[in-house]
Parts: C-alpha cells; sequence; structure tokens
C-alpha cells in the first residue's frame, strides 16, 4: 500500500512537472525590438514600454469623419462677386468634429468651471475676458431685449448655440475642453486623484490647475491615485516600480480640441461618406466616385433643394433654418415653414452624410483660418490652412516657471534668424504668406482701403438670418477675431491619429496584400 502511495505520489509529481513546462513553453514571448534585439515592456530589459498600435477613441461629442479628396469653393454662381471661392481640389486627411453646434449649456459649464477656479482664486478678469457678449442681440429699431437678458441664460435655450462669443473666446473654449477631457481620462485610469483633484480645481485652484502640456512636461505636480501605486498598474519605470505619471506615448489621452480649418469644416458640411454610390462594406472597396457635387450640407434630390422631398408626413419641410426673404424668418402662424423665429435647437432639423446638425442654416460657424481672398489659388492641396504662426516653448522663462497665470506652457514665436537653413519655411508667422508678403505686392490697408487684417477671420455655414445663398458650404465670409455676432456660433474638431479609415481596429494605413512565395 505504501509502494502504491509512494508511486501516485511521483506520478502528480512528474505531471505538476510537464504541466508546468508546458506552461513555460507556451508563455508568450515578448515583443522585440527590429531594431535593437532588446525586448519591448520587459523589466530585464529596462522596461521600455510600447502600446499596440490602435485607432484612437473618440473624444467626447465628436463624430469621426473619413477623409478624402473634393471640390473646395462655390458651388453654384457667386451672386455676391466675392470671387473669394474659386473651386480647387484639395484633399483633407480624417478627423474629428463635433455632432452639434456649442450650447449655450455647453458654453455655461465653461463659465462655472472658470468661476471656481479663477474666481476663487480672485482672478476674476480670466471669467470676464470669457462671458460672450449678450449685447449682439440689440438692435436700433428691434425690440430684442428679451434675447439680451434670457438668451443665454433661461433654461429655455439650453440646447440653442451659443452666440455672441469671438473667435479669441471659441478658441480658449477648446483650449478648456481639452484639458478637462484629458483631466477625466486620467482620473478614470487612476494617474490623477479624483477627490483632490476636483476639491482643488474648483475651490479656486487659479494657476495651478491642470494643464495637458503642464503634466506632459513635469509643470503639474499630481496627486496620483491608489491604483498606479500599486503592483497591478502594467506601466513600470527602469527600475519595476509602478509608474505614476502617463505619457502620450501610453496612448491615455486625447490630442487637441480646436476650431476646424475651413477645409475641413467644408469637407465635413458635405458628408460625402453617405454620397459615394459604392460605399464599401465588408470585403469590399468602394468607388473613388463624387456625382452631381451637392449645393448644401445634405443630399441633393433636385435642383437647389431646401425642402424634404419624400412622400410622408415630413415632405415639404424645410432642411434648415434660415430665412426665405424680406421679413420673413419663420414662415406663416399655423405653417410655419422652419419653424425658428432665431435660433433652433441644436439637434434640430436635417442631418448630413457624417450625421452632422445644421453644418447649413441656424448660426454660422468660427473656422480657423486667416481671411484672405487669393488663399484657394495659393494654398497647400493637402490640409490647406492659412494662419500658421509656428512657435515653441518658452524655456528662457525657466524649469519650474513655464506656465503663464491660467496655467498653460508659454510660447513665443520661433526666430527667423534660426530658420534660414530650413527648406519648408523660414518666417515664424505664415499668415501674409504670398497674400500680404513682400513677394505677393498684395497690401491690406485696414480701414482705408480694406476691412481685411491680419485679425480677420473665416466664418461659415450662413444662420438663421441668411438667405439660402450662404447655406452652400463653399460660400465664405469674416470677421475680427475680437468681434462677435448673434448670427455667430461654433463648434470644435480634433485631429486623428493614425489610419485614415479609423472605422475598424484590424484598418492599416496603406494596402496589405497577401505573402506569396515564389515557385521554383
Amino acid at each position: 500500500m505504501q509502494s502504491f502511495i509512494t508511486l501516485r505520489n511521483t506520478l502528480v509529481i512528474a505531471l505538476l512537472a510537464t504541466v508546468a513546462g508546458s506552461c513555460s513553453f507556451m508563455k508568450k514571448k515578448p515583443e522585440k525590438s527590429n531594431t535593437t534585439g532588446w525586448n519591448y515592456n520587459d523589466k530585464n530589459f529596462g522596461n521600455f514600454n510600447v502600446v499596440k498600435p490602435k485607432d484612437i477613441k473618440t473624444a467626447p461629442g465628436l463624430v469621426f469623419v473619413q477623409g478624402g479628396t473634393f471640390t473646395m469653393g462655390s458651388t453654384q454662381e457667386d451672386v455676391m462677386y466675392d470671387w473669394n471661392n474659386i473651386p480647387h481640389r484639395v484633399t483633407v486627411n480624417s478627423f474629428f468634429i463635433d455632432k452639434t453646434e456649442i450650447t449655450n449649456l455647453n458654453y455655461r459649464e465653461y463659465l462655472y468651471w472658470l468661476e471656481g477656479t479663477f474666481g476663487g482664486a480672485g482672478m476674476d478678469s480670466v471669467v470676464q475676458q470669457a462671458l460672450p457678449d449678450t449685447l449682439v442681440w440689440r438692435n436700433e429699431l428691434a425690440f430684442n431685449e428679451p434675447y439680451v437678458e434670457y438668451y443665454f441664460r433661461h433654461p429655455s435655450y439650453n440646447n440653442y448655440p451659443v452666440v455672441g462669443v469671438s473667435w479669441l473666446q471659441a478658441t480658449e473654449f477648446c483650449k478648456w475642453r481639452t484639458d478637462r477631457v484629458n483631466e477625466i481620462a486620467l482620473m478614470d485610469k487612476g494617474f490623477l486623484d479624483p477627490k483632490t483633484q476636483i476639491k482643488k480645481t474648483l475651490n479656486g485652484a487659479g494657476q495651478d490647475n491642470f494643464n495637458t502640456k503642464a503634466y506632459l512636461l513635469g509643470e503639474y505636480q499630481a496627486t496620483p491615485g491608489k491604483e498606479v501605486t500599486s503592483k497591478k498598474n502594467p506601466l513600470k519605470d527602469a527600475q519595476g516600480r509602478p509608474r505614476t505619471v502617463a505619457k502620450f506615448e501610453d496612448g491615455l489621452m486625447f490630442g487637441d480640441y480646436r476650431l476646424p480649418t475651413e477645409a475641413e469644416w467644408e469637407y465635413a458640411a458635405y458628408g460625402y461618406m453617405m454620397e459615394n454610390p459604392q460605399k464599401k462594406a465588408k470585403g469590399t472597396k468602394g468607388e473613388e466616385l463624387i456625382a452631381n457635387k451637392q449645393v448644401y450640407a445634405w443630399k441633393n434630390d433636385g435642383f437647389d433643394n431646401v425642402r424634404y422631398t419624400k412622400k410622408g408626413a415630413l415632405q415639404g419641410s424645410f432642411l434648415a433654418n434660415f430665412k426665405r426673404g424680406s421679413g420673413d424668418n419663420m414662415g406663416v402662424a399655423g405653417g410655419l415653414n422652419d419653424n425658428a423665429a432665431i435660433t433652433a435647437e441644436v439637434t434640430a432639423f436635417y442631418p448630413n452624410g457624417f450625421g452632422l446638425y445644421n453644418m447649413s442654416g441656424n448660426v454660422s460657424e468660427w473656422v480657423h483660418d486667416i481671411y484672405r481672398p487669393l488663399t484657394n489659388t495659393e494654398a497647400d492641396d493637402f490640409n490647406p490652412y492659412r494662419g500658421n504662426l509656428f512657435s515653441k516653448i518658452d524655456k528662457a522663462r525657466g524649469e519650474g516657471n513655464l506656465r503663464d497665470d491660467k496655467g498653460r506652457i508659454v510660447f513665443v514665436p520661433e526666430s527667423d534668424s534660426s530658420l534660414r537653413n530650413r527648406r519648408n519655411y523660414q518666417k515664424s508667422n505664415a499668415i501674409n504668406y504670398l497674400d500680404g508678403d513682400s513677394s505677393s505686392n498684395v497690401s491690406y490697408g485696414y480701414g482705408i482701403t480694406t476691412l481685411i487684417s491680419d485679425k480677420s477671420r473665416v466664418y461659415k455655414g450662413g444662420s438663421w438670418n441668411d438667405r439660402a445663398y450662404w447655406l452652400s458650404p463653399g460660400t465664405r465670409r469674416f470677421l475680427e477675431e475680437d468681434e462677435s455676432a448673434n448670427t455667430i456660433g461654433f463648434r470644435c474638431a480634433m485631429s486623428h491619429y493614425g489610419n485614415a479609415e479609423g472605422t475598424s481596429k484590424n484598418a492599416k494605413t496603406g494596402i496589405f496584400f497577401p505573402t506569396r512565395r515564389n515557385k521554383r
């Protein structure tokens, strides 16, 4: 009996050894560098962390827009005779853009944060600079005083587009939104302690509030959560200790919210993804075809059609919020055409092929570009944009002092003298390049011969108080960046990184053919 037990124990030990050996054999080998042969994500090789390539997540409020080529510019006769939107073919890379215009509620959330963070620290001027100009509703020969008092604050208008916001204020909103979205992303992963973070920020943090670039540069000292200080944290430093500070390479944070470029905005407005008659389906390839360029943000169904034409209860309904004619902002009682005297809720009316609302009508929208009438004949044909101010971090301030009074990293223009040997650009300020600089022989005498200046910014899309002509995405107008109107709002955008298709976890940039063995 004893010998049987001994034999059984021996067999069990042998079996366990075999299983252990097989587990060791099946253990996934660490990924190696094809440059040096060193292991990635291995504490024995210094823990160089490499995140697998993946499509980035869509940040809050945004919609993915697959890029491509299109004809930018006018789609019908230029009745204004501006000749500032000559048709030209360009390519726009894939990007993200807000599904709707920024609402009064969205902007009030922004002001609430500013009041707690800066107002609580005695920096009331920061809050004052962000307030929308509600006086834009006033007119000498109209009674719009109720809108001055109620449009921005009253709950009835929560989901209406914010107006009275200048280009500068809209840009500041985008910066704030970037930091709040990345802040909560890091809190969700434990790299920021939520209780400490929220309490500090909303109780008068002032300059010491979370800023993405300041965090990445080590200028913002964060309190990490318990999750990342434990052994469960997959991110380790070179000594194998849990890493408590995230890097951009870890793929946990989002890119910058910003205003869309004019080309991005116009491309998104057309919604071409749904216009391709042979859209890419599973296992198939779509055609390179755009037939009959549409006039407005929705699909053409007849010439210049601004009404819903399919049979049903909605047949004949207006597809956008605009002014049909002089004195006709919404039609006749009992048969209102667009059912909106001024603006309407941001999800009203017909979305386009990308699922974006009110790219035509409701409010015109700021875009990022500086306005010049001749840009379309000179701009690059890939991601065209005018307004570059190439800058660098102001390191002269000294390490630990790189932030301004709002807690953001301070940037200064690059020195032109340091750019002389560059081939791609020689000046840090490219606003006037080929249309206002010395080589173009074009001058803009602001206030004398023209209203165009270096502060003129483009806005597009048409509004509740515009005729149908301005609803075409190709039309463009301009206003000074520090001015605002009751017909102009905005929406944010964000660059997309990686593969342009961006719709599949396995999507890759380029076309990959199967490897075939050569027959001898």
